[in-house]
């Protein structure tokens, strides 16, 4: 009961701010009314990625909002796009951190919930604690940044391995053809930790500890989102267009609103 008097005066705060701003853009010229307007939209899209990051308790598990705030746009860019599968998981390696951090964090998105925060290898070629170099190209042996689209299992070398499709022209996008793939590997452990002061490191596949290597799998295969993060690196992508990830969420939330009415 509380929970739905808190949503319906939300829902209330988010359209009286709407009808005082459009009133009011509505008194300016044009180019200034897109102006508010804008200004608008993003504010109510800011306060959405407050709401899941503090709701999901991402701060506690040290996922810089920023980070996040870049996965979640890719999400939903990616999803009005029609390239993933009707599951609300978003998974994200964040490579800001030492790798002797646990800086994998797999989300549902709609239960504001971390299902899996664990430990994750970059390439052998990246870096040692602390990854600071990046390629695309074959046999680097490095990690590639950006938006990859989960894909299908099946068994190789490692064992039960998971396929990832790059979705950045020169970013990523070499991921098959370098065999990126999410699998389990022994030396993604506390052991490995305690003996060298970070993990081990991969060919440049998002290795994770073979202890988790199935849940990983299962919870991520099929179609959704891994973001591989580094803020440092000059990196870009369409899936990062702000305005239209606001304008699908903003529509998602007043269909959502709609629907409690």
């Amino acid at each position: 009961m509380k929970k739905n008097i808190l949503g319906s005066a939300m829902i209330l705060l988010v359209s009286i701010s709407i009808v005082a701003i459009s009133w009011k853009a509505a008194e300016l010229p044009r180019p200034q009314q897109q102006a508010v307007q804008n200004i608008a939209s993003d504010s109510l899209y800011n306060s959405y990625i407050l709401n899941i990051y503090q709701a999901t308790h991402l701060d506690s598990a040290g996922l810089n909002e920023e980070v996040f705030e870049k996965a979640l746009t890719g999400f939903i860019n990616m999803k009005y796009a029609g390239l993933l599968h009707n599951k609300s998981i978003l998974t994200i390696a964040d490579f800001d951190q030492e790798s002797r951090k646990k800086r994998l964090y797999i989300i549902d998105l709609n239960q504001k919930k971390i299902l899996l925060n664990t430990w994750v290898a970059h390439g052998q070629n990246s870096g040692g604690d602390k990854p600071t170099n990046f390629s695309n190209r074959i046999s680097s042996n490095q990690s590639s940044i950006g938006f990859y689209l989960t894909g299908e299992i099946y068994y190789g070398k490692h064992g039960r391995s998971l396929k990832l499709d790059g979705m950045d022209s020169g970013f990523n996008n070499n991921a098959r053809e370098r065999a990126i793939v999410v699998h389990g590997a022994d030396y993604v452990c506390q052991e490995t930790i305690d003996q060298l002061g970070r993990l081990g490191r991969s060919q440049g596949c998002p290795a994770v500890s073979s202890k988790v290597a199935n849940q990983v799998i299962n919870t991520i295969a099929d179609r959704t989102v891994l973001f591989i993060n580094n803020s440092e690196s000059q990196y870009s992508s369409s899936f990062l267009n702000e305005t239209l990830a606001a304008s699908v969420a903003m529509n998602e939330q007043e269909v959502l609103a709609a629907q409690v009415d």
